[in-house]
């Protein structure tokens, strides 16, 4: 009948909870009570339950409190209490799931009301407790990253103990993983490595195996003593976010719809947040627009309402890996755009060399008047000349006439060809 009494108490235990946890006095609103436990914990091992109590009214600081605690069927090993905290260290025989409550009364008033209470559960079992981490290298680095796992590269994959009344430190201990992929490895350390190229979601296990060496109770002689663990952890084999591209206009004015394409190539889903500042910075934390986006692009669009330097700073994660860019944008006022002044004197240059070369080929092509300029002989005419003259009078004049009727043809023919405005050649006649 013996093992009925743990299950006996157990039962008895929510109805002193209720009991405990019924109308409290008034003057508790003025009180605050926290208590935490470090579990859970293995069978045998022990857990450390802590109670704190703070005051909202700084008069009733000075007054003495006792704290009052209900554990069973857990084993008290140790108990602690100062003025505003108490410590105790329990452990179980049993495996289950236990409440624990505290209450605070008055110094030397056990029966008194209580100032504030409080409860914890406290979860203990006969395996061995602790929890698998993932990390990813980069850099020589270790980086946490959850479940996630870049494809391609080093994953660390540990296992961390929860032991913290150290009742495994003479243990020994042996680890078979399992990457749910066909591969098998078995060590003696909480940690291994593993490399996968294949992008995908799989489940890791684990079985962990301690033994130990223990004097026994009846016989007083060693025994070896063994627990263990089973645990899984989920992982995600991702791509890792390679590039960002921003596809938009740099030069925007002022009260315009800027709009902007983020194309990334990376897994989804995919942690985007960005930001428009006067300046590039690096973002952390969650100081910027946050957005999570199911594809590789986003669509952005934002009015400038001042003029100047800005600059998108952008970051993408997909849990695995994190990658930053950044896009320059020159916002200008409103008014003409600085293209058309450039425009305007590249069209003026364009004006004023023609009318340069116009008139640099116009005075090339310009012909001096032509000016024919008879000589006149007016000194006396000698007798011989007379003579001759006046016998051959007739035939001079004949010719003269000729050569006029000639001189006068050429005259026209050139004259013609000369360009309207010049002026015509005048001929005289001795």
């Amino acid at each position: 009948m013996a093992p009925a009494a743990p299950s006996m108490l157990r039962l008895a235990c929510p109805v002193l909870l209720l009991l405990l946890l019924g109308p409290t006095a008034p003057a508790a609103e003025e009180f605050g009570l926290e208590i935490t436990n470090n579990g859970p914990i293995t069978t045998g091992a022990q857990a450390t339950v802590h109670a704190s109590l703070s005051m909202k009214n700084d008069s009733a600081a000075s007054n003495l409190y006792h704290f009052n605690w209900i554990y069973a069927p857990l084993i008290l090993i140790e108990k602690s209490e100062q003025r505003f905290n108490s410590v105790i260290n329990l452990t179980g025989e049993f495996s289950g799931t236990f409440p624990v409550s505290v209450w605070v009364t008055h110094r030397n008033c056990w029966l008194c009301r209580p100032v504030a209470r409080n409860v914890t559960v406290l979860q203990i079992t006969e395996f061995v407790t602790g929890n698998l981490t993932i990390a990813q290298i980069e850099d020589s680095r270790f980086i946490t990253r959850g479940s996630g796992s870049s494809m391609g590269t080093v994953t660390r994959i540990s296992f961390c103990l929860h032991d913290p009344s150290h009742y495994f430190k003479s243990a020994s201990f042996v680890y078979n993983w399992d990457f749910g992929d066909g591969v098998y490895q078995i060590t003696k350390e909480p940690f291994v490595y593993y490399n996968c190229s294949t992008m995908g979601n799989r489940t890791v296990h684990l079985k962990v195996i301690a033994e130990w060496e223990q004097v026994g109770s009846i016989l007083h002689e060693k025994e070896m003593m063994q627990k263990t663990g089973d645990f899984t952890t989920a992982l995600d084999l991702l791509d890792a976010v390679k590039s960002i591209n921003v596809v938009g206009s740099r030069e925007t004015h002022v009260m315009e719809n800027l709009n902007l394409s983020l194309h990334i190539n990376g897994t989804p889903p995919l942690s985007l947040c960005w930001l428009i500042k006067s300046e590039c910075i690096p973002l952390e934390g969650d100081k910027c627009h946050l957005v999570v986006i199911n594809g590789s692009c986003y669509n952005l669009s934002h009015t400038f309402s001042d003029a100047g330097q800005y600059c998108l700073s952008v970051r993408v994660e997909n849990g695995v890996t994190m990658l930053q860019t950044y896009h320059e944008i020159k916002v200008w006022p409103t008014g003409i755009h600085p293209a058309f002044f450039v425009l305007l004197c590249i069209a003026l240059a364009s004006v004023m060399l023609g009318l340069v070369l116009y008139t640099t080929f116009h005075s090339n092509t310009q012909q001096k008047d032509l000016v024919e300029v008879a000589d006149f002989d007016f000194s006396p005419l000698s007798d011989k000349n007379l003579s001759s003259y006046s016998e051959s009078g007739c035939g001079q004049i004949c010719c003269r006439s000729c050569c006029l009727r000639s001189s006068q043809e050429d005259a026209r023919e050139s004259h013609e060809l000369l360009h309207s405005f010049y002026k015509p050649v005048k001929m005289y006649i001795a």
